[in-house]
């Protein structure tokens, strides 16, 4: 029999971080006096993430048992019979996210208190972080385009202050209004969707929105022949372009990286970045009506998979290979969505999310050890140093490559098996880029774990011996301490770092090895998504995956005949090759291939391109503006202007002002007549 869910105990889950948001950030700050300490401030955001687990954890097992819930908590108002409200969309889909966010969430907050413990900004971070869990919740939870929206634009607000927590650091402000401005470039298409959506349908439920879909998909945008479903799909799409980052709209993610590590594994692993992700999977009954719709998604991430997977292999920052990795891994599931897989893609998006926040917490472990250090060329020899930041981190980089039984073994596998089986436009390219990708992600991500854990011990050396760190580096102890120098002074060596790091490492660790293997049949072959997600059925690439699938030990040993394994191993063993056995050959390769590595450190040059055409174009309009606007009509002609026309009037009536009574008597007798003329009855003019 199915349970039932409670809507108040539902609501504890957004309300439960957010109290303790609100704890942290008001009594453990300036704002009141600092009432509460460090002790406390973490442990009401723990508890608050907390209890939003273990609530989650109900729901989704209410759920499995046949439970849902869809109502309205709260109407904030009615206009013109559109109701804006508060409420709850709970199935499958959202009780695996809710359940995502919160552990993912928790584990970030635990690891927070190793991290963060000599930092002045304590308890503002851990408000921070809390408030993020309680805005990603609300997305994930929303019934309707309104609290989808208000989530959305909570979780970029609050990312710009923790991607800016060190303000005192100008690369840190301004990776935070970058990534700011360029997120709001893709919520001007999100909202434009949703006002096609409104306007055409009368309504912001995601319910009787997708009721109207066979009404909606024969309309045409006024003025043109294109579908109006295409149109408002596509304008969807660009705000998940922006929240997940995918071509050109990614250029923000890798400058994010100016957070502190905890807020990079947050951000980049289940929250933030797979909103995009979430948004088009819950809005599967609309794009289902438009190929083109669809063709764009693919193509788009296709590209982001495969040439941001190309910038993760030059890339020094530990931190900065671990994000353009992510940029690729979202390409992927964009790939899968793009395909009409949108199971396959929120597997991937779970999967991803462990294996992606133990990588970058994994990260945070080596820079915490090596004295916030984060440049690669300054590691080497970690693995008996640190033992425990060694395993989880091969268990992480096992995970993200595809390796057999892992859990992004199984959900990789699906996107590019999905990505071959579609027949839209795109698919071809679609198919070589994730299969290229293959390569490029087992490459780079053994590049790191050689350079960090293996080879020669580089760290220790005197400073001047260091490699120039990356001017993006997350050295917070400069705007905190003022310390210079970072890294471990000559004989001083690593140390693993205190168990409130390395446990959330280990836990995290645990689903990265093993959910791929017991999720993969309930969540693409099974009932699990019934009635939540919608698939055409001209788009056929999942009943292809169903067809060839024979369980997960079967895709193992299917896995053995097929290119994508042989190619991981091909880009671990050329990884193996150039950083183990000949180390001196990357350096040569990068000396003979100077345009491309020019091209590849640039980023493609979007960033001078943005800054020229973008911004340049920006600046211009705002100089014209202030030149013909400010200068010349509003000082020139209003303020100025009205300055001048009543000085001009004062010279004029001056010239009456004589002294003289009788000139002044005169002047009111005129002016009597004058009146007695105008005012004179007709037959008397």
């Amino acid at each position: 029999m199915a349970g039932q869910l409670n809507p108040q105990l539902l609501l504890a889950v957004p309300l439960a971080p957010l109290a303790g948001a609100a704890i942290a950030g008001l009594f453990g700050t300036k704002f009141f006096g600092n009432l509460v300490g460090r002790k406390t401030s973490h442990t009401v955001t723990i508890l608050g993430v907390l209890i939003a687990l273990i609530i989650s954890v109900q729901t989704l097992l209410a759920v499995i048992d046949g439970a849902t819930f869809n109502g309205t908590l709260y109407t904030w108002m009615t206009v013109g019979g559109v109701k804006l409200e508060v409420g709850f969309l709970i199935d499958s889909l959202t009780a695996m996210m809710m359940c995502v966010v919160t552990f993912v969430s928790l584990m970030v907050h635990i690891y927070t208190i190793g991290y963060m413990q000599d930092d002045e900004g304590y308890n503002r971070f851990f408000s921070y972080i809390s408030l993020f869990t309680f805005s990603m919740l609300m997305l994930v939870m929303s019934n309707n385009f309104l609290q989808l929206f208000f989530g959305w634009e909570a979780v970029g607000l609050v990312s710009y202050l923790l991607i800016g927590f060190w303000y005192t650091r100008p690369t840190a402000i301004f990776a935070n209004m970058k990534a700011f401005l360029v997120n709001r470039v893709g919520d001007f298409g999100f909202i434009l969707g949703i006002g096609l959506l409104l306007a055409y349908s009368g309504s912001m439920n995601y319910t009787e929105v997708f009721a109207q879909k066979g009404i909606l998909a024969q309309l045409t945008l006024p003025g043109s022949d294109w579908m109006l479903l295409t149109v408002a799909c596509i304008c969807l799409f660009i705000g998940a372009m922006g929240k997940s980052a995918q071509f050109p709209l990614h250029v923000w993610l890798p400058d994010s990286m100016e957070g502190p590590t905890p807020i990079s594994a947050l951000i980049h692993a289940a929250t933030m970045v797979t909103a995009g992700i979430f948004m088009v999977t819950r809005m599967s009954p609309l794009f289902e009506l438009s190929d083109t719709a669809l063709s764009f998604i693919l193509i788009i991430g296709s590209i982001t998979a495969l040439f941001m997977g190309f910038l993760g292999v030059i890339q020094t920052d530990i931190k900065r290979v671990v994000a353009y990795s992510t940029l690729s891994q979202l390409g992927y599931m964009t790939v899968a969505l793009g395909a009409s897989a949108y199971s396959v893609a929120v597997f991937h998006l779970m999967t991803h999310a462990f294996f992606k926040a133990l990588l970058f917490l994994g990260a945070g472990s080596v820079i915490i050890g090596l004295h916030h250090d984060q440049d690669m060329r300054n590691m080497g020899g970690l693995r008996k140093y640190m033992p425990i930041t060694w395993i989880t981190s091969l268990v992480g980089s096992l995970a993200l490559i595809g390796t057999p039984f892992f859990s992004g073994f199984y959900s990789k596998d699906s996107i590019i098996e999905a990505a071959h089986a579609s027949t839209l436009f795109g698919s071809g390219f679609a198919y070589f880029a994730v299969l290229a990708s293959v390569f490029v992600t087992a490459f780079y991500s053994f590049r790191m774990y050689f350079m960090v854990f293996h080879g020669e011990e580089r760290f220790g050396k005197a400073h001047d011996a260091h490699h120039a760190h990356d001017a993006n580096a997350d050295h917070h102890e400069d705007s905190e301490d003022g310390h210079a120098h970072h890294g471990l002074e000559p004989g001083q060596k690593p140390h693993e770092s205190p168990w409130v790091v390395t446990l959330p490492l280990v836990l995290l660790a645990i689903p990265s090895a093993v959910i791929g293997f017991f999720a993969i049949e309930p969540m693409l072959f099974g009932s699990f998504f019934k009635d939540v997600i919608f698939v055409n059925e001209a788009h056929h690439a999942m009943e292809e995956l169903r067809t060839d699938f024979h369980g997960p030990i079967g895709m193992v040993a299917h896995a053995f005949s097929s290119a994508p394994l042989w190619l991981a191993i091909a880009g671990v063993a050329a990884a193996y090759y150039c950083y183990m056995v000949n180390p001196r050959l990357p350096a040569a390769i990068k000396q003979k291939s100077g345009p491309i590595f020019a091209l590849l450190d640039n980023k493609y040059y979007m960033d001078k391109f943005n800054d020229i055409v973008f911004a340049g174009g920006a600046r211009m309009l705002g100089r014209g503006l202030w030149n013909a606007g400010d200068r010349g009509l509003i000082d020139g002609l209003i303020v100025n202007g009205s300055a001048k026309a009543v000085n001009w009037f004062s010279k004029i009536t001056r010239l009456w002002q004589s002294g003289y009574i009788y000139h002044y008597a005169f002047v009111m007798i005129i002016g009597v007549l004058g009146f007695l003329v105008w005012f004179m009855p007709y037959p008397f003019k």
